[in-house]
């Protein structure tokens, strides 16, 4: 196993694993640690280059730190990325790989479940670190985050409809749903227990069929979801998503999904702004499963009541996040990057 560091400004580390044996390609990259140990989740995808997956991972950590600052969490922000088809390259010899990759960390990167990384994966990792979370109850862990990150993007979306509607009652709201993945799905039938008007979307068209006849959903085609007026449009497929050619086809009053790193430019968050549309930053409100996780850190193990509790603080962020966009005249991701920075900074000097 060969492991070597790739120097990035402003990374506390970033580093490369090639492993002849299993095939493994992978990358880590910590950002900031001053709140924590850096948490967050291992994902696999068939990138182009690693030049493609070292765009990916930093944008993501760089976002986990973000994420739990505003949670308040008491983590910092990593991310890990396997470079590699997981339909095909998946193996024992290879997450084990992983595994022993992690634990070259020692503690500073704590991994958990991302794309296409399940909870049997994490297990296999977990032969050779101790620092997974995220595995199933009966280990004495927090299980699947999904729901969760679903979960609390109920509870961030009720921030934006008093925000924008006066009421956080999702009552015949237009919900437009991209994505039904593990998150999308449960967050598609999370919305419609509350009443909401749901269409989903999805490149898994038989995924789309299946949850369309369990619930009823309106369904429509991927590629021209835009073309579809509603009250919410909420991306949770892969980032970049907002970006210079769909900004202008939103037809929408709210954006908020689960999706991370919607925004391609996150200058262009002042293009949606400008539009009319309240923009909610994707890591505030997708933060219920790294909250859920975090929680298996806690003194005393992990505890789904006080989880759950935490989660619903997502709407009191959110809510702040609104109020200093309110008052500095800045779009709202800006203003949830200066809330993030100040408990970073307060952090620095009080330590």
């Amino acid at each position: 196993m060969e492991i070597s560091e790739i120097q990035v400004d402003d990374y506390e580390l970033v580093l490369r694993c090639r492993d002849k044996g299993s095939g493994l390609h992978a990358l880590i990259a910590v950002h900031d640690t001053t709140l924590g140990p850096a948490l967050g989740g291992m994902r696999m995808l068939p990138y182009a280059s690693e030049d493609e997956a070292l765009f990916d991972v930093l944008r993501l950590s760089r976002g986990m730190t973000f994420k739990s600052a505003v949670a308040d969490t008491g983590l910092g922000g990593g991310k890990s990325v396997i470079i590699g088809d997981p339909k095909t390259l998946k193996s024992e010899a290879l997450f084990e790989a992983m595994g022993q990759f992690v634990d070259s960390l020692e503690g500073r990167y704590i991994t958990a479940e991302d794309m296409n990384i399940g909870i049997p994966d994490l297990e296999i990792v977990r032969r050779k670190t101790k620092w997974v979370t995220g595995l199933k109850r009966e280990d004495h862990s927090s299980g699947n985050p999904s729901p969760f990150t679903a979960y609390g993007c109920v509870v961030g979306m009720r921030a934006a409809l008093e925000k924008v509607y006066g009421s956080d009652s999702f009552e015949g709201k237009h919900v437009l749903l991209q994505g039904v993945g593990a998150v999308g799905g449960r967050l598609a039938e999370l919305l419609h227990e509350r009443g909401a008007h749901v269409t989903i979307c999805d490149i898994n068209e038989e995924r789309v069929a299946e949850l369309c006849n369990r619930f009823g959903f309106d369904a429509v085609a991927d590629e021209t979801h835009l073309d579809v007026e509603c009250d919410v449009y909420a991306p949770c497929a892969r980032g970049a998503g907002l970006n210079a050619e769909t900004i202008p086809a939103l037809r929408c009053k709210i954006v908020a999904g689960c999706a991370n790193n919607q925004l391609l430019d996150p200058k262009q968050a002042r293009d949606v702004r400008a539009r009319g549309i309240l923009y909610v930053p994707d890591y505030v409100i997708n933060a219920g499963g790294i909250i859920n996780v975090s929680c298996e850190l806690l003194p005393g193990g992990y505890n789904e009541a006080v989880a759950m509790r935490r989660i619903e603080r997502i709407y009191d962020n959110l809510k702040l996040v609104f109020e200093i966009s309110e008052r500095d005249d800045i779009p709202t991701n800006e203003a949830s990057q200066r809330l993030a920075e100040d408990r970073i900074r307060t952090a620095r000097t009080t330590s």
